[in-house]
């Protein structure tokens, strides 16, 4: 707590010493008041001294900070009538703008209900790919009548930041380019260029994400900062371990499909519609792909291990990550429902529908079974492998996922890249453990990573895993993340922009 009063004196210092500082800028729909400001340094107070938190050399980029992720959480951009998505868009547009981006540099491009935000800030050198900076502005609907707190109005208590879109991912966007601002206002000019590439419907269509990455296909590298990475210990706060991703299991729907003559209920035949399904249902559900490894999960697997409490997990970790075909460490690590994802592809039925009448024998039934699959398997290869175990020729498959999702390859394991991170990480948060890690969801960085453009999720966010409300009901960030994540990203960024 000692430690912040020095920041803070600077911050005030800041206010009313420098010309430089815009107030207010009510013509482009930005508002940096005076009152705000103090407002935010207060807030950052209280949880400094809520929790553990690294102390700030970067006030004025704290207090923008936390400014401009509540403004974004008062913006309702979700998907349907009243989309706010492109005020979130207009909102960063405007602090890039106070903070020395020309108006040139940044383009807003509406599509359908939403819009999207690419801002460039120019290299020396512009021959070389640009680093991206890859966040979304659109959250996922959120009931008022649910919540404690109204989603879109951003709320402070106990050191936390609750609205929604605080952990996913308006705080890490909002983060990202103050930290950016912050770089430019101390003078650094970068070798290749930065763009920030904010979607803004990543958690429905994807229809902005795929632009994007078409647009950005000659970048060098994307750090993609959607979500936490870091960690925290449920019983003292302190980081734990922080995670980068480089891989992510594909997505897709499959609808099956059978039909019959169907006929009068009391005259029961063989060729049951609904009976049949679910017979094929039972044994794809009941079905198990082959365990697999690649380079990022085998290296997850190696450094999770040492981290993981139960003796009998941690050594089945091990022994897959030596042999991946090992009986006894499969059969562990698939009855855990948070393992068994890390290890195959999966497939599990999620809807059915089936029959027309309650007297009448079905003339139609239907499901749906949800896959997740590993990289480098195509969704025809899937699609084959579950028609095998199915055995029930009459069933019609068909990809049901539409142009909303692609495959991607996962990104490559550059040791460079990792020192980099981990230079950045250790600035900001001192030494743990760095595990490299392939999620089981989806991101904007599949459109990347499915054109050739590596993309890593990196972001500077950490949190307790009883924290994580991202999706869900209550939705919140510590505030202890935003001094430690100014000093991440100014590093990070000024490490391989210099490249």
């Amino acid at each position: 707590m000692l430690q912040f009063v020095p920041a803070m004196t600077n911050l005030l210092a800041y206010i009313f010493g420098s010309r430089h500082l815009i107030l207010s800028r009510i013509d482009q729909g930005t508002r940096y008041t005076v009152r705000n400001i103090l407002l935010t340094s207060a807030a950052l107070i209280a949880a400094a001294a809520a929790q553990p938190v690294l102390a700030g050399d970067h006030p004025v980029a704290e207090a923008q900070t936390l400014e401009l992720s509540k403004q974004a959480i008062a913006l309702r951009s979700v998907r349907g009538d009243g989309n706010q998505t492109g005020e979130v868009a207009a909102l960063f547009r405007d602090a890039l703008l106070a903070g020395g981006w020309a108006a040139d540099d940044i383009v807003i491009e509406p599509l359908d209900d939403t819009a999207f935000l690419i801002a460039t800030w120019p290299g020396s050198d512009p021959s070389p790919g640009p680093i991206v900076i890859s966040a979304h502005m659109d959250v996922v609907e959120a009931k008022p009548e649910d919540w404690e707190r109204d989603p879109f109005t951003p709320v402070i208590e106990d050191g936390y930041l609750f609205g929604r879109g605080a952990s996913d991912t308006k705080f890490d966007g909002a983060l990202a380019i103050a930290s950016m601002i912050e770089l430019r206002r101390q003078g650094f000019k970068p070798k290749r260029s930065i763009v920030i590439a904010y979607s803004g419907d990543e958690e429905t269509t994807m229809a902005t994400s795929k632009v994007i990455a078409e647009r950005l296909k000659n970048a060098h590298v994307v750090l993609n900062v959607d979500g936490a990475s870091g960690t925290f210990d449920e019983k003292t706060g302190k980081p734990k371990y922080w995670s980068w991703q480089g891989g992510e299991k594909s997505y897709v729907d499959f609808q099956l499909e059978i039909t019959n003559p169907g006929g009068h209920s009391s005259a029961p035949r063989d060729d049951n519609a609904i009976a049949e399904l679910s017979q094929a249902l039972v044994r794809i559900g009941a079905y198990r792909f082959t365990p697999e490894l690649n380079d990022i999960t085998r290296a997850y697997f190696e450094k999770a291990a040492p981290l993981e409490k139960d003796p009998l997990k941690a050594q089945a970790m091990q022994a897959f990550a030596a042999d991946p075909t090992d009986p006894a460490a499969i059969a562990v690590l698939r009855a855990d429902p948070y393992s068994i994802g890390k290890i195959e592809t999966t497939c599990v039925p999620t809807m059915v529908n089936g029959g027309h009448a309650e007297n009448a024998l079905p003339q139609r039934a239907t499901a749906i079974v949800n896959c997740r699959v590993f990289p480098g398997h195509s969704f025809a290869e899937i699609m084959e492998e579950l028609k095998v175990v199915a055995n029930t020729p009459q069933i019609t498959f068909t990809d049901f996922s539409g142009d909303w999702t692609t495959q991607a390859p996962a990104s490559p394991l550059n040791p460079q890249l990792v020192k980099s991170f981990e230079q950045a990480l250790f600035k900001a948060w001192g030494p743990m453990p760095v595990i490299p890690m392939q999620a089981s969801g989806a991101s904007d960085s599949m459109w990347y990573r499915a054109i050739g453009v590596p993309s890593y999720g990196a972001s500077a966010t950490f949190m307790k895993e009883s924290d994580d409300f991202a999706h869900g009901l209550n939705e919140r960030v510590p505030l202890s993340n935003i001094a430690p994540g100014v000093v991440y990203y100014t590093a990070l960024l000024k490490d391989l922009a210099a490249k």
